[in-house]
């Protein structure tokens, strides 16, 4: 595999990489590096949001008309947290981002976190393959290297 070319993006011209010199090759190879690196940082923040999305769904099982009235820990900051009694228990607010809360029902919030976390996925599937892509961009670029090495090397010996 000594051309490459970006399914995504069909409009843009294949590059023979034997033609590239040992620099052009090892300049590619550091740019995919980052760009890899660029996907594995996406991937870990939307791999964290999914979490807090699915556990946001999740603690909406423990809000039955039952609770009504019983103690929980009200969170003030992430490490401080203050007592309180549930008085409502078929109305939640939910973060929506920047600032932002709506009030929804419980049913209605948990259809909102299980879109999010569909949402969050398919971004999460949709990077992992455009990683899958480059990373094979990368091996090949690395080949290419690794052979225009030993001819070199060759040259060098005879």
């Amino acid at each position: 595999m000594s051309v490459i070319s970006a399914s995504e993006a069909p409009h843009l011209q294949q590059i023979d990489l034997t033609k590239l010199s040992l620099q052009q090759l090892s300049l590619l190879k550091q740019q995919l590096d980052k760009e890899l690196g660029v996907f594995q940082d996406s991937l870990q923040t939307l791999k964290i949001a999914q979490s807090k999305f699915q556990e946001s769904g999740h603690c909406l099982d423990k809000v039955t008309p039952d609770a009504k009235g019983k103690e929980v820990l009200v969170p003030l900051t992430e490490s401080m947290y203050v007592p309180g009694r549930l008085s409502d228990t078929e109305h939640v607010l939910v973060d929506i981002g920047t600032g932002y809360f709506v009030e929804k029902t419980i049913d209605s919030a948990k259809d909102y976190f299980n879109r999010r976390v569909a949402y969050v996925t398919e971004q999460m599937e949709k990077i992992q393959m455009l990683g899958l892509e480059k990373s094979k961009i990368r091996d090949a670029t690395v080949d290419v290297m690794g052979m225009k090495i030993q001819g070199q090397m060759r040259k060098e010996a005879a």
